[in-house]
């Protein structure tokens, strides 16, 4: 407790950094926000994440009720008899394991993954990872007695590696062995990897404890980082974030039932008891980062360029696939800019055509998730990227409803910090704590200039990239 609040922390474990934010728990009030960073690289050795959550002061708990952690999905933590790694963890980013991903996805079949499991095995997949390691390092996966993921091995540190370790269901649907329609792992998956069985983490349900630590602080189930954000914002029905990252991500926490065999849509499970589905696209803010370089500029100077030039940048089509792209699933894809002519290619057209180019790949991401029944009313807009006043600008046009920038904050710690409200509660459903909101943006009258860049734009792909609208 610290006077009159009752404190809880939630704390992010991302790629690149912990961050802990102490929270009051009736208001979700940010008290304080420390951080420590990680290494660079795609495979850790895990005690790293211990080392900047210590840094960070996640193990501070003295007058601390309660503490969730939610963390990057996917990452394969396997240990052996006397819990070391066996390997470094590798990351959601490390993308050695897509041939065993694709052989995976043709053993079972996509519509059987799509429709049994929820999700379609691709490299960033906990499945991939470890059919990786018992290919082509058999000596070490034959030592393999527990495999977890970077959340799920936190919590259990936290908690002095005392009892079975835990998971929730939104961090266990990333695995590609955790059925979300069924509400269990797929052992057979796993054992087929292996040769035999291995322990996994005991999957407990929204809204329950993990357990308890010294002086009697609750533990939440903890979350992945999407679904973290997902209650830190504090979703509604039709609500969809989009986040605008290094790459962008695309999601919401729904009840419809989501089944995609083509992989575009993961069908994960989210940490209220609903779905989560979720599109991630590779080329986010470093669209805009790489053309901002090439006009000898910053982001800044960039996101100026965009605002002084015609709104649909002179018939500037540019597709941002500079980095290939994951939806659609084209690895070897490169960028392509078209509609050029001497009067267009000025730096502000250019410009605009970056910021553009970003918001209809997203646009094409919701009308994914309309197509499979996922209601849309309402984009929530957050992330480094999207604090580009031009694409805030456009992107009510562009995707063609009402878009909220919510107030700057560490969503996914805010959201470990309201699970473990959750708990503190006892309650059937998180606290409500309100969402701060800088800017909302209706879409024109007349968008008529959007509905046409939107035709360009599917035009140029499929020409192009030979994809059909």
């Amino acid at each position: 407790m610290s006077g009159d609040r009752t404190v809880v922390v939630g704390i992010d474990s991302s790629t690149q950094s912990t961050k802990v934010v102490r929270v009051d728990a009736a208001t979700g009030e940010v008290l304080s926000l420390k951080s420590a960073p990680h290494p660079d690289g795609t495979a850790v050795d895990p005690e790293r994440w211990w080392e900047a959550l210590v840094a960070a002061g996640g193990t501070e708990l003295d007058d601390v009720a309660a503490i969730a952690i939610s963390g990057q999905q996917h990452g394969m933590v396997a240990l052996d008899a006397s819990n070391t790694p066996v390997f470094d963890a590798l990351l959601w980013n490390d993308t050695r394991s897509a041939p065993q991903a694709e052989r995976l996805a043709n053993e079972l079949g996509a519509d059987v993954w799509a429709s049994e499991i929820g999700v379609v095995p691709v490299a960033s997949f906990t499945v991939s990872k470890i059919a990786w390691l018992a290919e082509n390092h058999p000596e070490l996966a034959a030592r393999v007695t527990r495999v977890m993921l970077p959340h799920d091995w936190l919590t259990w540190r936290l908690m002095g590696e005392a009892g079975e370790p835990t998971t929730d269901r939104s961090d266990a649907s990333g695995t590609g062995y955790w059925s979300v329609p069924h509400g269990r792992y797929r052992d057979d998956i796993v054992e087929k990897i292996f040769g035999r069985p291995v322990g996994l983490p005991i999957v407990i349900e929204p809204g329950a404890a993990a357990g308890t630590i010294d002086g009697g602080v609750l533990v939440g189930a903890g979350a992945g980082d999407n679904a973290g954000a997902a209650i830190g914002l504090g979703l509604s029905e039709g609500e969809i974030v989009v986040s605008v990252g290094t790459s962008a991500t695309v999601f919401t926490s729904t009840d419809a039932r989501i089944v995609d065999p083509t992989g575009a849509i993961a069908g994960f499970a989210d940490a209220t008891g609903r779905q989560l589905p979720l599109l991630a696209m590779l080329n986010g803010a470093r669209t805009l980062v790489a053309t901002a370089a090439m006009l000898g500029t910053d982001v800044a100077g960039l996101d100026r360029l965009a605002s002084e030039g015609p709104v649909d940048a002179g018939g500037l089509t540019l597709v941002p696939y500079l980095d290939g792209e994951r939806t659609p699933n084209l690895p070897d894809a490169t960028g392509s800019l078209v509609g050029m002519t001497r009067e267009n290619m000025t730096p502000q057209n250019l410009a605009r055509s970056a910021v553009l180019g970003l918001l209809c790949g997203i646009a094409d991401a919701l009308e994914s998730l309309r197509s499979h029944g996922v209601p849309v009313s309402k984009v929530l807009l957050i992330g480094g990227g999207a604090q580009s006043r031009s694409l805030q600008d456009a992107a009510a046009d562009v995707l063609g409803v009402p878009v909220e920038v919510p107030e700057q904050a560490e969503y996914v710690a805010l959201g470990a910090a309201r699970q473990a409200a959750w708990v503190l509660s006892g309650d059937a459903e998180p606290p409500t704590w309100a969402r701060r909101v800088e800017r909302t943006i209706e879409p024109s009258s007349d968008r008529a200039w959007a509905v046409a860049l939107r035709e360009r734009y599917t035009d140029a792909v499929t020409r192009i990239y030979g994809l059909q609208p």
